[in-house]
């Protein structure tokens, strides 16, 4: 057995590999120098194809083709193999890996013990309250062993407490002035960085270092950013999207980014701690080549005042979100800053003229100040493409919206009590690309002046104003503008998230309407006491081929007190369903009801083949899920609750006895439940797990 490495190719040194493997294996002499490449190569291979060997190739970059060098390729009969380490997760593919394994960081225990080791007993005994101090200095390396190893290092001489709190202080406000951490750590770290594809996905990735430390960025909004800023082309509609999500991809593959999901199934990205750091050292000491760029980030640091009014001066990109930073009282001269994150820091009083320089201004995130005043002079923002004003309580929408002509992306998700729209305001902004208003005016008490009043037909005609919309977000409430809105091909286009609440006088919908919605990801019904059914009415083949196409973007379906209902057999027509939540629908009998779909429908197709998570909570009635065992293929989650009279699960038995399922639920409901054969009770039982309510 033959072990070569660790190698360490930055980039692929063929001639040294041929110079270092004869001298392993012991074909290395003096003639050795005169052979030509394909004799050294079959030498190579005709010493190897003998023997077992192991390769460790260690931090590789790029494609190794061993082959050339004459190395034997790894088979189940030489038991030989090829063990490599890469950060660029394209090297798997390339190398034709057949096994890959994500190296993640150290837990917290591990990364203790590492950094104990590094800074040594005689530190930590030094003085009594270090060991607590230097848990929190552990910390700010999250789990990053070559960070802990520098930091760990460099703090083994520091013996008082407040060494310790300044180091701490440091590392959570300006990392790159600690010790060795700019020589070592993020020199080092910053090869993925370089070796990015081009100039535009660089930035891209600087730009996710405004957001706070460990704050989970929504993938779609960080895209809306990325457009409205110029990274991608605005023109291009679903292409830049799709652009953005490229690039996202490509910056989770080199592991600068971090994707997670939360419990609705909405799916975020989050850049570690010290790769955060690392972006906003570069930041500050780079000169891009487009134009002077300059950061100011003191996101989620404690402020209760903004910066002083000389920093703002040639600043481009300033985030203060997550503060608690009451006023803005004063009128700072930035005419360069074009980005400006001012969410969450409980905003209650703007200066009329606190906008009045800010010329080049093209992101305002004011999203989430409960108190926002509205009082400001928007025809400040001259050049402002992106606004958002999501999750503030705001009581009129002001008509001076109507002169921001050029944005680009408006965002009013969740401001659940505001009553007025004026008329014009939204079909004014004509060069909209996306307008985000899921959950807006859901609760309020409309005013007759408002487009949001008299069935919001008002409101869909406005809607149908924006010519170059390609991502909507929308909650209605009245079933005449549902029925204007789904017949609009502008609208059909670009409808991401559809919310029905509060509806009225219907016993019965139609949601066929939702087959014209071809980009529709998210639909979610509330507060529809009235409704008794939710059907399709399908003759024929191709209508029943118009509705399968129709619903194949469908995602995520969420039904919550609609008390009437009795089933949800529509669900069946959703090849994608990931995520589907039911909540306190007393009336609710099945979820698919079988009687209800032909043979014909069924033809060719397995429900919720996709499925990811089931929730059924406060469902009195329900008994049958789906008549027929099923394999539920991708389901991680099956969360049962209040509902007392579903006695049957739709299990196949061989459904969970591979996979990490969970089937959450009460454990006198658990222990009621009836099964077909002993054998699907003993697949599923270790899967159950008792909600902890």
């Amino acid at each position: 057995m033959l072990s070569f490495g660790p190698w360490c190719p930055k980039t692929w040194n063929s001639k040294r590999f041929r110079t270092v493997l004869p001298k392993k294996i012991g074909l290395f002499n003096e003639s050795w120098k005169f052979k030509s490449l394909e004799d050294r190569a079959q030498e190579i291979f005709k010493t190897l194809n003998r023997k077992k060997f192991v390769l460790l190739l260690d931090d590789i970059w790029e494609r190794v083709d061993l082959i050339t060098v004459g190395l034997p390729p790894p088979t189940p009969e030489n038991v030989s193999k090829v063990v490599f380490s890469t950060r660029e997760v394209e090297v798997c593919g390339s190398m034709e890996a057949q096994k890959s394994f994500k190296v993640e960081c150290l837990r917290y225990e591990d990364a203790w013990r590492l950094f104990e080791e590094k800074v040594g007993k005689e530190t930590l005994d030094s003085y009594p309250n270090i060991p607590e101090l230097a848990e929190t200095v552990a910390k700010e390396c999250g789990g990053l062993p070559l960070a802990l190893i520098v930091v760990g290092r460099a703090m083994a001489c520091k013996k008082t407490p407040q060494e310790w709190e300044h180091a701490i202080e440091v590392l959570r406000s300006t990392a790159s002035k600690f010790s060795g951490m700019e020589r070592t750590v993020y020199s080092r770290l910053k090869f993925s960085y370089d070796l990015l594809p081009s100039d535009t996905i660089r930035f891209c990735l600087l730009y996710c270092c405004l957001f706070p430390e460990d704050y989970r960025i929504k993938t779609e909004d960080l895209i809306d950013y990325w457009i409205c800023e110029g990274f991608l082309d605005e023109y291009d509609g679903i292409g830049a999207r799709n652009e953005g999500y490229s690039i996202i991809g490509i910056l989770i593959h080199a592991c600068l980014l971090e994707e997670e999901e939360d419990e609705q199934g909405n799916n975020y990205v989050k850049m570690h701690d010290v790769i955060r750091d690392m972006a906003l050292w570069i930041a500050s000491t780079t000169d891009h080549e487009k134009e002077k760029e300059k950061f100011l980030v003191r996101a989620g640091v404690g402020l209760t005042e903004v910066p002083s009014i000389e920093m703002w001066k040639d600043v481009t990109r300033m985030s203060l979100m997550n503060n608690k930073i009451e006023k803005l009282s004063k009128s700072p001269i930035c005419p360069s800053l074009r980005t400006l994150f001012l969410s969450r820091c409980d905003i209650e009083k703007i200066k009329s003229d606190f906008f009045q320089s800010m010329t080049s201004l093209r992101v305002l995130d004011l999203s989430c100040n409960f108190n926002l005043p509205l009082a400001f002079q928007f025809s400040d923002l001259v050049s402002l493409k992106h606004l958002d004003l999501s999750s503030c309580y705001i009581t009129r929408l002001p008509e001076e919206l109507k002169y921001l002509v050029n944005l680009r992306c408006l965002k009013l998700e969740n401001i659940f009590h505001l009553p007025r729209i004026p008329s014009e305001v939204i079909s004014n902004l004509e060069m909209l690309r996306v307008l985000r208003m899921r959950g807006c005016a859901g609760l309020a008490s409309q005013e007759e002046d408002s487009i949001l009043f008299g069935d919001e037909e008002l409101l869909v005609e406005e809607l149908l104003c924006l010519k170059h919309l390609n991502v909507l977000t929308i909650t209605l409430t009245s079933l005449l503008a549902l029925q204007r809105f789904s017949s609009s091909s502008i609208l059909q286009r670009s409808t991401r998230s559809l919310s029905l609440t509060l509806l009225k006088d219907s016993k019965s919908l139609d949601v066929s309407h939702l087959a014209s919605l071809r980009h529709l990801e998210r639909y979610d019904m509330s507060v529809c006491e009235d409704l008794e059914e939710l059907k399709i009415e399908y003759t024929g083949e191709v209508k029943n081929i118009q509705v399968t196409d129709g619903f194949r973007s469908l995602c995520h379906v969420t039904i919550v007190n609609c008390s009437k209902l009795r089933h949800m057999t529509w669900l069946i027509f959703a090849p994608n369903l990931k995520r589907i939540s039911i909540d306190q629908c007393e009336s609710m009998e099945e979820i698919i009801k079988s009687d209800e779909v032909t043979a014909e429908a069924m033809e060719n197709r397995v429900p919720f083949a996709r499925l990811q998570y089931l929730g059924l909570c406060g469902l009195g009635k329900l008994k049958s899920i789906y008549a027929n065992p099923l394999p539920f293929p991708r389901l991680k989650e099956m969360m049962v609750w209040r509902c007392t009279e579903l006695r049957k699960l739709p299990l196949d038995c061989n459904g969970g006895s591979e996979r990490n399922f969970i089937i959450k639920g009460d454990e006198d409901w658990w222990k009621e439940l009836q099964w077909d054969d002993q054998a699907t009770q003993s697949a599923f039982l270790p899967c159950f797990k008792t909600i902890g309510w």
